[in-house]
């Protein structure tokens, strides 16, 4: 499954595929085939770019047009608040 949204989220932002290798910490060539769907991508690297992109894991794997991401989980806040204490 080719997940085109990488590609073009990347050039739209003039980034290279060694840079966002480096913040995913993998090689430029793992990379490569998460952007043309040799491999599928760890969802915990999903999370990361979506972070980075500051949109959502659907709008990168192309499900959803909006670009913004979701409004952050209760769940989330509550998890910071337990792991603070």
């Amino acid at each position: 499954m080719s997940i085109g949204r990488l590609k073009e989220i990347r050039d739209d932002r003039r980034i290279t595929q060694k840079e966002i290798a480096k913040l995913l910490n993998t090689t430029q060539q793992q990379y490569s085939k998460y952007e043309i769907g040799i491999q599928m991508i760890p969802v915990e690297k999903l999370i990361i770019l979506a972070d980075f992109y500051h949109t959502s894991i659907d709008y990168l794997l192309g499900r959803t047009d909006e670009r913004n991401p979701y409004p952050k989980s209760i769940l989330d806040n509550k998890t910071k608040i337990l792991v603070q204490q």
